[in-house]
């Protein structure tokens, strides 16, 4: 997600909150957000991988993904 993408999302934001989208806005809003929440994603779930519980005893157990 480039910083110019965030700026263009709370600049619709903030058009929302004042003056209201138009419904092109509102699609490019959406498509916006869901790009940023699945690269957020994306990106927490490969932080997640490399990810070990370390026990008192010293034993490493990497953290597992829950089936929903």
């Amino acid at each position: 997600m480039t910083e110019e993408k965030i700026k263009r999302i709370n600049f619709l934001a903030n058009k929302q909150k004042t003056e209201g989208l138009t419904e092109q806005e509102k699609q490019e809003q959406y498509k916006l957000r869901r790009e940023y929440i699945d690269s957020f994603r994306q990106s927490l779930e490969a932080q997640l991988d490399n990810t070990y519980i370390v026990t008192p005893d010293g034993k490493k157990t990497q953290v597992k993904k829950v089936k929903q």
